[in-house]
């Protein structure tokens, strides 16, 4: 513990920090309330982007802040809002930087009767927006299974009352039971895990999920979330069976068939072995008539060919006449069709020999030749043209050239600052003037100036 000591009229004094003061009053805190449930109104909810909720709890008399964490938040089975009485399971703590005094919320339930139906109206309401509850998403079952898996309990009664049926109506379906526990904490996760472990082993044509009957609060796991995703998600048809006739919950919403109870999901997946056995006696009693029906039927065939028949011998002969017929006409065909594929094969060598792509390269190679030629030519007729061009530029700009001019004897003068003289007006007497003839400079200075006649 950080202290600071001091004396004041001789007597030693102890201090701590503000920081080990908030830190032990922390601890005195979380030590004394372990885990606490309070009740109160939403205040102040914020849902900032880390995840976290930030809110404040209150009743008629006081408030105090709250913070749920993303990890907890994510496991509610309803949606809080801003006015909402809740019961939190919850840790008192301190926030050290501050000194403020809070709860670190680990759990929520909405407060007062009828908070679990409002939970199950909001998820029912938030599942039929995303589309889990359309027909079109729903699958077909089996007429008849040949295995059924059953996600249930393995000692309640939904399963005692499902193989009961089954035997009685259709004891060669194949049952495969995958146990789960069906009311309580983490109940709704092990059953959607069974159905996503039946659906990868993929050895049945058929999924039965649900219970017998209880109370909302007892059939709550086929509620949840993750039960109906689970359900929505699988490639098997299921078949939801919870609970009584009267008994809804969002898992028969989900399903692609829903059964008011588990005997029922039963007797709509299996069918009636005595009815299956009447039929088949039908089917043999019709198969029999249809059999001596047709047996009579053709021993009359019989009698009447066997009046029809012919010598053997003579029968062959025919047959012999017939088939030298045939080999004739057969030859016939063939030398026909011979001299027909003949003509074809030579009319075909034909057009090939006219569509050679030996002479379309010759062709294309003397078309190439000459359009290379007649661009060197126009080449070289621009080239020309343009030099000539440039002759002609050189000339007249070498005869505007002021060089020209000054090897014609003229020259060129300027003033002391550069500035070309173009009048005696331009010039007073003893100014220095440059002079610019072909071959040099001259230096002058002006003794006077002369106006001309003109």
């Amino acid at each position: 513990m950080q202290t600071n000591s001091f004396e004041i009229a001789g007597k030693k004094r102890v201090s701590m920090t503000v920081s080990e003061l908030n830190r032990q009053v922390k601890q005195l805190l979380e030590a004394s309330f372990l885990q606490i449930w309070v009740e109160g109104e939403l205040t102040s909810f914020s849902k900032p982007s880390s995840g976290h909720w930030y809110f404040t709890l209150k009743d008629d008399r006081a408030q105090i802040r709250c913070a749920m964490f993303r990890g907890q938040n994510q496991r509610l089975r309803f949606t809080p809002k801003e006015g909402d009485k809740v019961v939190v399971r919850t840790k008192v703590s301190l926030y050290e930087g501050r000194g403020d005094y809070q709860l670190i919320v680990e759990s929520m339930e909405p407060a007062g009767a009828g908070d679990l139906q409002r939970a199950f109206e909001q998820l029912k309401a938030k599942l039929a927006a995303e589309g889990l509850f359309d027909q079109s998403s729903k699958k077909h079952l089996p007429s008849h299974p040949k295995s059924i898996a059953v996600i249930t309990s393995p000692t309640g009664a939904a399963v005692h009352d499902i193989l009961t049926v089954l035997n009685r109506r259709f004891p060669d379906i194949k049952v495969t039971l995958y146990p789960t526990a069906v009311q309580g904490e983490g109940a709704a996760k092990e059953i959607a895990r069974m159905i996503n472990l039946a659906n990868t082993r993929n050895e049945t044509d058929v999924i039965i999920v649900g219970r017998g009957g209880g109370s909302l609060e007892d059939l709550w796991a086929f509620n949840e979330e993750v039960v109906a995703r689970a359900i929505y998600q699988s490639a098997i048809p299921i078949v939801s069976a919870v609970g009584h006739e009267v008994d809804f919950t969002i898992a028969d919403f989900v399903s692609d068939y829903r059964a008011p109870t588990p005997s029922a999901a039963a007797e709509k997946l299996s069918p009636d072995q005595y009815e299956w056995r009447q039929n088949l006696d039908h089917l043999m009693d019709r198969i029999s008539h249809a059999i001596r029906r047709k047996l009579a039927m053709e021993t009359q065939k019989v009698s009447g060919l066997r009046s029809h028949i012919k010598h053997p011998g003579k029968k062959l002969q025919e047959n012999q006449a017939r088939l030298k017929e045939l080999n004739i006409r057969l030859t016939q065909s063939q030398n026909r069709n011979i001299v027909s594929l003949q003509q074809t094969v030579n009319s075909l060598q034909q057009r090939l020999r006219s569509q050679s792509p030996a002479d379309k390269v010759t062709a294309a190679s003397a078309a190439l030749k000459k359009e290379f030629h007649k661009l060197q030519l126009s080449m070289k007729h621009t080239l020309e043209k343009k030099q000539q061009q440039l002759v002609s530029n050189i000339q007249t700009l070498d005869a505007v050239s002021p060089l020209a001019t000054i090897s014609r004897g003229y020259a060129i003068v300027s003033g002391q600052q550069g500035a070309i003289v173009r009048s005696i007006n331009t010039v007073t007497q003893g100014e220095s003037l440059k002079t610019q003839l072909k071959d040099g400079y001259i230096h002058s200075q002006v003794v006077s100036v002369e106006p001309s006649n003109d």
